[in-house]
């Protein structure tokens, strides 16, 4: 998508390029802000010390390229963080069952924890910029980011958030912003096909999405787009939620129907509702449909983002049933 032919065409500040730092080796001397952890080791090295200050945990694995360019990154902007948090490291090869319980379904993934709990988190090799802000959220905020990079992460942020209050025209204007400066900017893409979505325009958005080149098409943000545009034509095919809502009055047991109902108000936008309906399958029957209510939970954090307040809501009452 180009300038060109960019159905949201727009300006924003002038001409904007973006550029991103990747690598760099981790500060020397002192007591080490990074450290590998195991399943056993894991409540010892991440939920106890987050009680203490933020740690991430980076879920990554050998064979896995792009974790090979966000671990450095990760590394050094830690170490350059003087102690104001920690990084733990788990290879999902090695052990895969804590990356499975807390829904990481794709890598690299790195989740923050503070005071025990999952509290934000991101997917994809970010660039270094990013973790910077990330890691600032977290530990309050230490040096300055590239003045590029930090203005295109700027706009994406107020488009995000303009997206969130139901703007949909100023959040495609600052999305078209940035994609008139870098039309590969996956984030932006993602979030103009976001915008189509908002409008009613759902095949519009598919149609946005399709044909991208490789890197872009397995972009993290735009999968979850993909995969959102799956749910919303599965949903329309559940049948009416009243009807629906009346089977669960009359048998609050009929764990297929809760799910249907889920799907239904998760494409309506009612996140939160949708997350408990399954989350009270789960706390009923684990076992049904071979756990499929928590494998669907896992979806919906996969489409909602790891930053959303839905999904950290629900990641810790998930984190709850599966821990306690």
């Amino acid at each position: 998508m180009s300038g060109s032919n960019n159905p949201y065409n727009a300006s924003f500040g002038g001409q904007m390029s973006a550029s991103a730092s990747y690598g760099g080796a981790p500060a020397a001397g002192g007591a080490s802000p990074i450290k590998d952890t195991t399943t056993a080791n894991f409540a010892k090295d991440v939920i106890e010390e987050s009680r203490r200050q933020p740690v991430l945990v980076d879920f990554w694995a050998p064979w896995c390229g792009p974790c090979k360019q966000l671990t450095p990154v990760l590394e050094k902007v830690v170490t350059e963080a003087q102690g104001r948090v920690k990084l733990v490291k788990m290879n999902i090869d090695d052990h895969p069952s804590i990356a499975g319980q807390l829904g990481i379904q794709s890598i690299p993934a790195v989740i923050a924890f503070v005071d025990g709990r999952p509290a934000d988190g991101f997917m994809g090799a970010v660039p270094e910029s990013q973790v910077r802000q990330f890691i600032d959220r977290l530990g309050g905020p230490a040096g300055g980011a590239d003045d590029q990079a930090a203005e295109i992460a700027a706009v994406l942020e107020e488009a995000s958030g303009l997206l969130a209050a139901g703007d949909v025209n100023g959040a495609a204007e600052l999305f078209g912003a940035v994609l008139q400066a870098d039309p590969e900017n996956a984030k932006a893409l993602a979030g103009m096909a976001e915008c189509m979505i908002a409008a009613g325009q759902s095949q519009r958005a598919r149609e946005a999405l399709a044909d991208l080149p490789e890197t872009l098409a397995n972009d993290a943000g735009i999968q979850a787009v993909v995969k959102k545009l799956d749910q919303i034509d599965e949903a329309r095919k559940l049948g009416d939620p009243v009807a629906i809502e009346q089977e669960l009055a009359a048998n609050p047991d009929n764990h297929e129907q809760r799910i249907k109902l889920a799907k239904i108000r998760n494409v309506e936008g009612k996140r939160e509702e949708a997350a408990e309906h399954l989350l009270t399958v789960m706390r009923k029957d684990r076992s049904y449909d071979d756990d499929g209510a928590r494998r669907q939970l896992l979806e919906f954090f996969e489409v909602w983002g790891a930053k959303d307040p839905a999904t950290i809501a629900a990641r810790r009452k998930l984190s709850s049933i599966l821990f306690s």
